[in-house]
Formats: C-alpha cells, sequence, structure tokens
C-alpha cells in the first residue's frame, strides 16, 4: 500500500504550538520515507516556542547514505534524458501543489523553526515561485553554434553534473530545500539533500510533493543527520558537486572535502553585513529598513544588516524613532497572525544570543531597549526560547557585537561622518554577504554600490530577494549563487563538440 503523504496525515492538519508530534521516519529515498537503521544516535528536535520534544532525529549512517545516492543516481539517469519541456511540465506541477498546500506546510515551518507564520508562509511562496521560475528556464538551456574554416564548426552541450548533495539550514528549511533542487532538476541533475538536524520536517515534504508531481523516485531525497553524515555526503563518490548553506567553519570543512574528490561546490556562508543610512535618507523608509535588515526570522538571517551606520547628524531621530518601532514589535506565539517575532532555534542559540548582548555591555554599548529573554504570558509557552529585540547605541568597530555574526535580534548602531569612511569602515570584515544603502542622492547611491566589497547592495531598501536575482557573497560569505539564470551556471558543464567537415592536417 501506498504510503500516506505527510501532509496528509491527521497530525499535520491545522497544526497549532504546542500539538504537532511527529513519529514518522523523515528519510526519504527511493520514492517513500525510510525507517532508521540504527536509532542509538538519535537526538531529540524541539519545538523552539513552547521547548517541548517535536521529533527524534536519527542520523544516517554510511549504508543509508549509499542507498541514497545510488537511487539519486538511478533516477538521475531518467530525468537527464527528458528534454527541458517535460522536465518543466513536472517542475510547475510541484509548484501548484505547494502553492494549494501552503497553509498547512507554513504551519509545519513554524512548529519546526520558530519564525512567525506571516514569514513562513512568505517562505513556502517563495518556494513556489522559485520551482516555478527555473521550470520555465528549463526549455530553454541551449549551447552555442561556432563557425570555422572551411565549413567545419564547433558546438557546445550544456549539460547536467549527475548527482548533486545540498546541506541545507534551519532558518529556511523549506526555501532552502527548494533554492537548491530546483535549478539542480532544471539542468537535469537528482539531489540528495542533507536538513539541519534541527529542522529535519519540512525537507521531506518538499521530497513527497516532487514525487507526487511525478519526478522519478529518487530525483530528490532527504537524509538526516549532522556533521558526520554530511561528510559521507561529501566523500561520496557518486556525488558530482555539493552546494552548503551555513556557518564559515563549516563551509570551510564542506569545501576541504570537497577537494579530495575535485566536487564542484557553492557555499553561502555567514555575513556581518553593512546597512548605511545618509543624512539626505528618506528617514522613514530608512528605519523600515533598518528593522527588515536586523528583526526578520528573530535576527537569524546571513544576511542581516546588523551594522547600522547612520550620519551622524540624523542620529537622534533615527535612534528614537527605532527603538519606538523595536519596542511595539509582537514577539509570542507564532502561529498568531499577528505576531511579529517569534522564537529563536535552540535553547543553547539563545543563550550564545544573550551572552553576545552581556558583552557588549561590558565592552561599553548601550541597550536602548530589549536585549533580554522573554517570556510571553501565554502558559504554553513558558519554555519557548524568546529574546526581545534589542538595539545597541555607543557602539565601536573594535566591538565583539559588531566584528562578529550574532543571528539573534540585535541592532548595533554606529556613527559616521563621511561617504568616504563609512565605506572604509564597512568593508573592514571578512565577510561580504549584503550590503544596503538609505539616500536620495542618486549618484552616491550608485558610488557605495561599487565600492562596497559584498555580494549584494540593496539601495533604499534592505532583505528584499525576488528569485530572479543572483544572491551570494564575496570574500569568506562564500562563492557561487543561488537564484537567478546565472545558477545554471553552478548545476551544469559545458561541453565542446568539434566538427570537421574536410580532410585532417597531417603534421607527420
Amino acid at each position: 500500500m501506498a504510503q500516506q503523504m505527510l501532509l496528509s496525515l491527521p497530525e499535520f492538519q491545522k497544526v497549532s504550538t504546542g500539538t504537532l508530534v511527529v513519529k514518522e521516519p523523515l528519510n526519504f529515498w527511493g520514492g517513500v520515507r525510510v525507517k532508521p537503521k540504527d536509532t542509538k544516535n538519535s537526538e531529540p528536535v524541539y519545538e523552539p516556542a513552547t521547548g517541548r520534544v517535536l521529533c527524534d532525529m536519527i542520523p544516517c549512517g554510511e549504508e543509508e547514505v549509499d542507498q541514497a545516492i545510488k537511487s539519486a543516481q538511478s533516477a538521475y539517469l531518467k530525468w537527464s534524458k527528458l528534454s527541458g519541456m517535460e522536465r518543466a511540465r513536472i517542475m510547475l506541477e510541484a509548484a501548484r501543489i505547494i502553492r494549494e498546500r501552503r497553509d498547512e506546510i507554513a504551519r509545519a515551518e513554524v512548529a519546526n523553526n520558530g519564525k512567525s507564520i506571516t514569514e513562513a508562509q512568505v517562505d513556502i511562496d517563495v518556494a513556489w515561485q522559485c520551482i516555478e521560475y527555473y521550470a520555465g528556464i528549463a526549455p530553454t538551456l541551449s549551447g552555442q553554434h561556432i563557425q570555422l574554416p572551411g565549413g567545419s564548426f564547433a558546438y557546445t552541450r550544456r549539460e547536467p553534473l549527475g548527482v548533486c548533495v545540498g546541506i541545507g539550514a534551519w532558518n529556511y528549511p523549506f526555501q532552502i530545500a527548494a533554492w537548491k533542487s530546483a535549478p539542480a532538476m532544471a539542468c537535469g541533475n537528482a539531489m540528495v539533500f542533507k536538513p539541519s538536524p534541527m529542522t529535519p520536517v519540512t525537507a521531506v515534504m518538499l521530497a513527497e510533493i516532487y514525487k507526487e508531481a511525478g519526478v522519478p523516485d529518487g530525483l530528490f531525497n532527504v537524509v538526516q543527520g549532522g556533521a558526520e553524515t554530511g561528510g559521507l555526503l561529501c566523500h561520496h563518490p557518486m556525488v558530482a558537486k555539493v552546494s552548503f548553506t551555513g556557518s564559515v567553519p563549516t563551509g570551510k570543512k564542506v569545501m576541504e572535502m570537497a577537494a579530495k574528490g575535485v566536487k564542484q561546490v557553492t557555499l553561502e556562508l555567514g555575513g556581518k553585513s553593512p546597512l548605511i543610512i545618509f543624512k539626505d535618507c528618506e528617514l522613514e523608509n530608512a528605519i523600515k529598513g533598518a528593522l527588515m535588515a536586523n528583526f526578520l526570522t528573530q535576527g537569524e538571517v546571513c544576511c542581516n544588516g546588523t551594522r547600522v551606520f547612520v550620519q551622524r547628524e540624523i542620529m537622534p531621530q533615527f535612534l528614537e524613532e527605532v527603538v519606538k518601532r523595536t519596542k511595539a514589535i509582537s514577539v509570542g506565539d507564532p502561529m498568531c497572525d499577528g505576531t511579529r517575532m517569534g522564537a529563536l532555534i535552540s535553547k543553547p542559540h539563545m543563550e550564545k544570543v544573550l551572552g553576545f548582548i552581556k558583552q557588549a555591555k561590558e565592552q561599553g554599548a548601550k541597550v536602548l531597549c530589549g536585549g533580554e529573554r522573554f517570556v510571553p504570558s501565554d502558559s504554553k509557552l513558558k519554555d519557548g526560547y524568546f529574546v526581545s529585540p534589542c538595539v545597541l547605541d555607543n557602539c565601536r568597530d573594535d566591538m565583539t557585537c559588531v566584528k562578529e555574526e550574532i543571528f539573534g535580534p540585535v541592532m548595533s548602531v554606529l556613527p559616521f561622518d563621511t561617504e568616504e569612511e563609512v565605506l572604509q569602515r564597512a568593508n573592514n570584515t571578512t565577510f561580504g554577504l549584503a550590503s544596503g544603502v538609505f539616500t536620495r542622492d542618486i549618484a552616491r547611491a550608485h558610488r557605495v554600490a561599487e565600492n562596497i566589497q559584498a555580494g549584494t547592495c540593496y539601495i533604499n531598501n534592505y532583505n528584499v530577494g525576488p528569485v530572479e536575482v543572483p544572491f551570494g557573497g564575496y570574500k569568506m560569505s562564500g562563492f557561487g549563487r543561488e537564484n537567478g539564470q546565472v545558477t545554471i551556471e553552478y548545476y551544469s558543464q559545458l561541453k565542446t563538440v568539434v566538427v570537421e567537415m574536410g580532410d585532417v592536417e597531417n603534421f607527420f
């Protein structure tokens, strides 16, 4: 009898905070959920809003990773032979199913990740839009014809890589799975995806949706696990490419492991991005931009603009208004429509964020609001991992809170005087993921964009990410790109075919 999809099981209908318990196996290959072989290394996964156990994450060992990759290889041999139009038709169906079940997926995402339902719904929308976008690109993949002397010619073929590995992060579990799988599949590849061990649930839903849409069994597989499972994936000889989203230290290890097999790598790593606000800005928009740059997903966003440089003349007005609005952010049950900030991913991460705030105070920063553990009035949330959003003033460039990625709801505000000065300070970091500038001076805006050392520069906005636009970093924030047409380059390889129409010229 065919397995019931997770989304059709009773426990996934109308999920609310504190109700979901996942007993089903969360590995998926060969077109079905697969029970783990060995449960001795099981780890509890917690619901961030309540602190209760949501499910167990049981990591895959060598034999299971091998099974998943062989399943992917088998599916790849079928999928890669389809035309772009045939692949597109199936991907469009997957996008349609996600669009139809958006709210159920979003609620499961909230239970596992802790972000607000409002944000989770946007994430699911971005996921289906991404799949739809690459479905549109799939039929357009083509090579080039090059005319050579004497009627001879050459042509290029854009071909898939084979089995690709995707390693996801816990801040956007479903969306990242779509970001990695959609371009891979559009190019004719198969994928084995490893979610973060803290958010194992919703990637399996994506796998089941792809199957329902009509992909060959094994085209998109999910293996659960932490660093050890990730290492098995990176070292496996049948893997052609690894795409990783996560921290810089882990990214370095992924790169090192992949290098041993000369595998292609995309790394989307951390950031400590600058947001520069000039005195001639539209202040209302700059304040909104600063809030969006710091407090989405409880501040757990790699491209957040957490170093907010404000020109000295407007610093008092900026701080007054940004503190007022930060204090008004509704923190609480992430399943409620009115909530604007949910819970951090885990208790250790919450304590780490609070430790950063404590250290900032010790180094001379002034807490203008927030920065404390928040306990909502609802008793079921008393053990949740909530932190009140924090604004830090009196910051200096050499402070830990300004140099290191906190990955929590903490905005560090710094004054500046001149454009030249702020650009030098903004670029004085090992990171280079994103940046932003607010100004009415169009020439200045483009000068800043040109001179800032980051993979993205937002002008008069922040944290907008249409799937048509490439995303990725400079420096230690990684390399390669996700989204946009250019990503096709990272999930395909070019073959040159040279055709001689005359006789071979012989030197011997």
